[in-house]
């Protein structure tokens, strides 16, 4: 998998690294080459099954004249020579480290890489200590055998003839050897101080593989776990070497799994703590403010839906850091609906992206007043999720729902009330301010993105000969609800008064 991997995966040139940051290759046949001539052929030497390749073909060939020494020696030879580069690959892996700067990039990844580190260390391990039983039941027999002063007691002791003992049957040192006191104990509790491997011995004896790597995985595990505090080992140098490289090993992979899993833990906890923290402070300000209870009842409610629509993150200040071209390609998809508003859908790209750079996330919980009959109209808000309602003078009932907006008439004021001069500079005609005809409440809790009217006047006086085109100029007379409700309002009290003065004209009449 990771060969598979390494095709695919892009790398920084280093010729390009002498000046700035590289370039990133990610030309699928440029990737394969740089492979094929790096680590490819380590990696390939690597997975080759080669203890098996000894064992099926090479050992059974060999094995009856060489004897068990030879096999063990070349098994050993082996794996020591796929595992020494099979480390150097594998721990840049564990420490996060590749071409492109890093690999893990989620708490849960880290965990569980380093917690799979654990299992194959302990594999290693339990390994190592059937291993290192096996060689101390050896040299107990090989001791026995230079005691015994028995001629061919070597050649007993090799297990590569098996269970042929058709050589040794007519022999008579070999019932000499079979029952020799030194070569007996070798297999009793109190003949051999094997240290740690006592347990090892006996497990040799158990004809299930499936037994034998379990309980050797379990020992492993076990002693990494208590940085083997239960092993009591004897005075052999390189048993007390190995008990030490246990408790080394075990001291880092709990410095590194802990260590992980701290960071794993806070990550899971930081936003809640954040959480905590910031309704402490809201709920020590209310108590210093003494806020009545329904006031401290909609700022929980309100403070409790802000951060679950926004989960405690930053949007400008994580804006900030990017490219000025993916910035922009950012609120574009964000603010798709903001097109969804008429005069907006014939401005054109520039001005959007003027307008989208300004505007704010906002949110309102249920029943909320976002916009006052009689009050100023300071805002133009847009619609991302929720319901709101827009009531007017006449009682005239509005939904306004996803990607719809409420005081656009603003736009239209903005350009109302200025007018440009012969150097191409707006001049700002002092007024009153917009008075909203209409009231606007949410019906639930709503996320809106808010475009305040400083911003808006702003951004009419950057555009302001392209706002001020025939075209744009027609869309906010005919297009404007604001507008179209004034034009209405007008229309009727004209006829009204045209009703009256007929009703005058026929009371005044010779008729009457």
């Amino acid at each position: 998998m990771h060969i598979l991997l390494q095709f695919r995966l892009a790398y920084v040139a280093p010729e390009s690294r002498v000046v700035g940051a590289g370039e990133l290759v990610d030309h699928p046949k440029k990737i394969a080459i740089n492979y094929l001539t790096g680590y490819f052929a380590i990696d390939f030497f690597i997975v080759l099954p080669l203890p098996q390749i000894i064992i099926l073909l090479i050992l059974p060939k060999s094995i009856a004249s060489s004897g068990a020494n030879y096999a063990k020696n070349l098994l050993r030879a082996a794996i020591l020579l796929q595992y020494i580069p099979r480390l150097c690959r594998f721990l840049p892996l564990l420490a996060g480290q590749s071409p492109s700067g890093f690999i893990f990039e989620s708490a849960w990844a880290n965990f569980f890489i380093n917690l799979l580190t654990f299992v194959l260390s302990s594999h290693v391990v339990g390994s190592c200590w059937y291993l290192f039983g096996l060689q101390r039941v050896n040299q107990c027999l090989r001791d026995a055998c230079r005691g015994s002063k028995i001629a061919r007691c070597v050649e007993f002791i090799d297990c590569g003839h098996g269970n042929d003992y058709t050589k040794f049957r007519w022999d008579p040192t070999w019932d000499q050897w079979k029952n020799n006191s030194d070569a007996v104990a070798c297999f009793t509790n109190d003949g051999f101080d094997y240290g740690i491997y006592e347990q090892a011995v006996n497990l040799t004896t158990e004809r299930s593989v499936v037994t034998r790597y379990v309980y050797s995985l379990f020992w492993g595990f076990q002693q990494i776990s208590t940085l083997a505090g239960n092993q009591v080992p004897s005075y052999f140098v390189w048993e007390v070497i190995f008990t030490m490289a246990i408790i080394g090993m075990g001291l880092l992979l709990f410095a590194l799994l802990i260590g992980n899993m701290q960071n794993f833990l806070q990550s899971l906890d930081r936003r809640r703590l954040e959480m905590s923290l910031r309704r402490r402070d809201v709920e020590q300000w209310m108590s210093h403010r003494r806020l009545p209870v329904v006031l401290r009842r909609r700022v929980r409610e309100a403070e409790r839906y802000n951060w679950a629509a926004t989960r405690g993150v930053n949007e400008e200040m994580l804006l900030e850091n990017l490219p000025e071209d993916l910035q922009r390609d950012i609120r574009r998809h964000l603010f798709k609906f903001i097109k969804k508003v008429r005069i907006f859908a014939l401005l054109d790209e520039p001005i959007i992206d003027a307008i989208c750079e300004r505007l704010r996330q906002k949110t309102y919980i249920a029943g909320s007043k976002v916009l006052y009959r009689g009050g100023l109209v300071d805002k133009m808000v847009f619609l991302i999720r929720g319901k709101m309602e827009s009531i007017g003078e006449d009682g005239n009932v509005a939904s306004l729902s996803e990607g719809d907006a409420c005081g656009e008439e603003l736009l239209t004021w903005c350009l109302e009330h200025s007018s440009i001069n012969r150097d191409g500079k707006k001049i700002r005609i002092p007024g009153h301010g917009l008075l909203s005809n209409r009231l606007v409440r949410c019906l639930t809790n709503v996320e809106a993105f808010v475009l305040r009217a400083s911003d808006l006047e702003e951004v009419t006086n950057l555009f302001a000969r392209f706002l001020r085109s025939p075209r744009v100029q027609g869309a906010l007379r005919y297009e404007s609800p604001y507008w179209r409700g004034l034009a209405a309002r007008r229309i009727q009290v004209a006829w009204r008064y045209r009703k009256k003065r007929q009703s005058r004209a026929d009371s005044s009449s010779p008729q009457n």
